[in-house]
């Protein structure tokens, strides 16, 4: 986890992540910075993303809304993208 511009984010992100799947040890977040926001790329483990997505998405929005709230603390917007590897 490489949290420059997002610390805070990136580590309530990788916590609630690492919780949820079967593989906690293959969750990987990156920070990328793209101009006044912050990018977090979550990669799970084969066969954790749909752990991670839910139903209809309900489980990747909440996640999305935790670590935006989270950001806030960080003064920054991030944007958040699940990636299964």
């Amino acid at each position: 986890m490489s949290a420059v511009s997002a610390p805070t984010a990136a580590a309530v992100l990788e916590h609630v992540v690492r919780s949820i799947v079967d593989q906690p040890d293959a969750v990987t977040v990156t920070v990328t910075e793209d101009g006044d926001r912050s990018r977090l790329d979550v990669r799970v483990g084969p066969g954790d993303l749909g752990r991670v997505i839910g139903r209809r998405g309900r489980t990747a929005a909440s996640i999305r809304t935790v670590t935006r709230a989270a950001a806030s603390k960080d003064g920054v917007e991030v944007d958040i993208e699940f990636l299964d590897d």
